[in-house]
C-alpha cells in the first residue's frame, strides 16, 4: 500500500507541474485572468495533496484500513475537486457542461477535508 501512495503522490505532483505549466504558458493567450486563477486553484490544491500522499506514506503506525481509506478519498477528492476546478476554468473550450460538474468542487474538497478530518483524528485518539 506504501508504495502505491508514494507512486500516487509522485504522479498527481508531476501532474500538477505539467497543468501548471499547460496554465502558465499555454492557456494564459485562451483564458481569461480570472479563468486562470481559478485553474491555478486547482493545480495548487493538486499539488498540496500530492504531499500530503507523500507524508501519508512516511506513517508507520496507521493501520492499513486507515491508510487505504485516507489514501481512496484523497485520490477521489483531487479527481473531483481539482478536476472540475480545470473543467470549469476551460469551460469555453470544453464540451462539459458547467451546471453538471459543478457540484463535483465542493464534494472533491469534502472528501478532502474527511481525510484530513480522518488522519487527525486517528493521530488524536492514539495515546502517546
Amino acid at each position: 500500500m506504501k508504495r502505491r501512495i508514494i507512486l500516487t503522490g509522485a504522479f498527481v505532483g508531476m501532474l500538477a507541474i505539467i497543468l501548471g505549466a499547460f496554465g502558465a504558458h499555454l492557456l494564459k493567450k485562451y483564458l481569461s485572468v480570472d479563468q486562470l486563477n481559478t485553474f491555478e486553484v486547482g493545480v495548487r490544491y493538486q499539488m498540496y495533496h500530492a504531499l500530503f500522499l507523500l507524508f501519508l506514506s512516511t506513517q508507520k503506525d496507521l493501520a492499513e484500513k486507515t491508510l487505504k481509506t485516507i489514501y481512496n478519498l484523497v485520490v477521489a477528492g483531487v479527481l473531483l475537486f481539482s478536476g472540475s476546478i480545470y473543467l470549469l476554468a476551460t469551460k469555453d473550450y470544453t464540451l462539459f457542461e458547467s451546471k453538471i460538474i459543478v457540484f463535483a468542487t465542493p464534494l472533491g474538497g469534502f472528501l478532502l477535508i474527511i481525510a484530513w478530518a480522518l488522519l487527525f483524528f486517528t493521530i488524536l485518539k492514539r495515546k502517546s
